[in-house]
């Protein structure tokens, strides 16, 4: 049986089971499109969040970041569980006794402010918006990969089945449906990593492997060998990190943060019955989440391994058939910049002063109908950088689905693992596109604008909601401001720090903080992160677009959310202290949920 066939055959069956849990869990009120009725238990939930968690930046492109970069990958690793302790700690039991199910709806009546609601509606699009096309892109990624198509095909076809299930199931058919597909992703992704790990080190064990020595005549510690070869190729040590002390601080602060304010993974809690059914999810969540998460740093080391082992000084002619399939998808190329017809993988450290190190400039890009080079390679038509002497190009996000080639493991195997990847993007972006329409149907609609409407209607709403806000993620899934896709996913979580974290937090732990305080810190929070991050993404009209010796204090824009969110803390308190505090019924409110359920009220002896 042909790869393609495995492929299919997985992919097929997966989404057949998800289709039929949508359809079987069809949502048939509000209460069920929004929250699934409360009646989800504390394990599925569990399941379901981390499903929800593991998109396609943790799933396909954070073991890519580790493979790439070593220890500076390990900023994802610690920003985004580091995120869910403070997620469990600070935010979702509170959260969920104040009652109100979206992030809008908690500030709009925390913050007694109907223009408070707006603009947290303004900054849950923004948020979402940024991650789902992420995932967009790692849906494209995956079906340019296992069809031969352009990646703007893939994205159009993911987001159409994202749409069929989201906006037909609501809260209650995603919840079933990503449990499911967290089954998948689990296996689909440690099983791979176990069959490397047996191979390389002898170890059934990933963790243990990655701290183990490689078996054979020549064994030596996989660390050791990793910043061996990293050195001898012009890598820096795999183990030793190149990024700043200081932008490494924030952008894990930031994913931290931004992960506490996500709100589509706090409405996750609102599916369980009580606060005491919110913490046990939590710590399932984590669970759950740790599988993938101490899996990982396995799988990009071994991922360098193979790539190196298996590519670098081969001849073209006489590399592996895989290599041919990723070319063909434009996810690795090659160019003979010494003809000598090997391909030859290098380092800046073997580059002339200033050279990033690239093979050519972008991604490459083939004329289909140009002849082939002297070696049968693709040619691509970008400019070559020949200050270096880099013949290989790969894409980050491709890491994961090239490890089980790399590895020579079954093509069963590997069929099971794309099943994994398209499951890791469509969870999510399901899960994100139910919190735009909410926000646009609920908070915005019902709330503010047509405080009349029925159940029927705002679900209409809600589902035309998720048609526009998905054509819109379409387009920058096509367009993303970043082709690797935990860096566009990292924008998100800036955002969410810079906006929703502080808000959050000052909420539930400040009874006197008004509305005109929150208001200035969102607004200014959102404000400069975003602007930051356009200006660092975009080639704007008459601006252009900022070069890195501009960033502020070297602060990448993955971390400047974290400066935003320091901005919102003192602007909210600042404007604060000039202004009325908030009303008392409001702060006897705020009281409240801090005093545990069945306590009674203190009283004075």
């Amino acid at each position: 049986m042909s790869q393609d066939l495995w492929n299919y055959l997985f992919i097929g069956l997966s989404f057949a089971v998800y289709i039929f849990i949508a359809v079987r869990s069809r949502a048939g009120s509000t209460q069920e499109f929004y929250v699934a009725n409360q009646g989800v238990s504390p394990f599925a939930n569990g399941m379901a969040t981390a499903a929800d968690w593991m998109s396609a930046a943790t799933f396909i492109s954070m073991a890519g970041t580790v493979a790439i970069s070593g220890y500076d990958g390990g900023r994802f690793l610690m920003g985004w569980t580091g995120g869910y302790v403070l997620l469990t700690i600070l935010m979702v039991p509170y959260l969920r006794k104040f009652g109100k199910a979206t992030v809008p709806d908690f500030i709009g009546d925390r913050y007694y402010s109907n223009f408070a609601r707006l603009v947290a509606v303004i900054c849950a699009i923004f948020i979402c918006l940024t991650y789902i096309m992420g995932q967009m892109r790692g849906v494209g990624v995956v079906f340019a990969q296992l069809f031969n198509i352009e990646i703007w095909a893939g994205v159009i076809i993911g987001g159409a089945i994202v749409f069929f299930y989201a906006a037909l199931g609501g809260m209650k058919g995603i919840t079933y449906t990503q449990v499911a597909q967290y089954c998948v992703m689990a296996f689909s992704y440690t099983l791979p990593t176990i069959l490397i790990a047996m191979t390389l080190t002898g170890n059934v064990f990933p963790q243990l492997g990655l701290i183990g020595s490689t078996v054979g005549e020549n064994s030596q510690p996989i660390l050791e060998k990793l910043n061996n070869v990293n050195i001898e190729l012009g890598f820096s040590e795999y183990t030793a990190g190149n990024m700043s002390k200081l932008n490494m601080f924030c952008i894990t602060a930031a994913l931290m943060a931004g992960t506490a304010g996500l709100p589509h993974v706090i409405v996750r809690f609102f599916t369980v019955k009580d606060v005491k059914a919110v913490r046990t999810s939590c710590c399932w969540t984590l669970a759950f989440i740790g599988v993938i998460y101490l899996t990982a740093p396995a799988v990009g080391a071994f991922a360098r391994i193979n790539l190196i082992d298996k590519l670098h000084n081969t001849a073209y002619s006489e590399a592996p058939a895989w290599f041919a399939k990723f070319e063909e998808t434009k996810q690795m190329s090659w160019v003979d910049k010494n003809n000598d017809g090997k391909i030859q993988y290098f380092g800046p450290g073997k580059a002339t002063e200033g050279s990033s190190g690239a093979v050519f400039a972008g991604k490459p890009d083939f004329d289909k109908e140009a002849p082939r080079g002297l070696h049968g390679q693709r040619v691509p038509t970008n400019e070559v950088d020949l200050t270096n002497p880099n013949e290989l190009y790969f894409g980050t996000d491709i890491m994961v689905m090239a490890n089980p080639y790399m590895g020579g493991l079954p093509k069963w195997v590997i069929g099971f693992l794309m099943a994994g990847c398209i499951a890791a993007a469509l969870s999510t972006a399901a899960g994100l596109l139910l919190v735009l329409s909410t926000s646009i149907s609920h908070d915005l609609m019902k709330k503010i604008l047509k405080p009349d409407l029925t159940d029927r209607q705002e679900m209409g709403y809600a589902r035309g909601a998720s048609a526009v806000a998905l054509l819109v993620a379409i387009y920058f899934g096509i367009n993303p401001p970043s082709a690797f896709i935990a860096k566009t996913v990292a924008f998100a979580f800036g955002l969410a720090a810079s906006s929703f974290f502080p808000t959050l937090l000052i909420g539930i732990f400040s009874k006197r903080m008004g509305s005109t305080g929150a208001i200035a810190g969102m607004i200014a929070g959102i404000t400069f992160t975003l602007g930051y991050i356009i200006y660092f993404q975009f080639n704007l009209p008459l601006v252009g677009k900022g070069s890195p010796d501009q960033y502020l204090f070297g602060i990448t824009p993955e971390g400047i959310g974290f400066v935003g969110m320091i901005l919102n803390f003192v602007v909210a308190f600042v404007v604060n202290s000039f202004t009325a505090d908030a009303p008392q019924e409001v702060q006897d409110m705020v009281e409240r949920i801090h005093v545990p359920t069945g306590a009674s009220e203190a009283s004075d002896h």
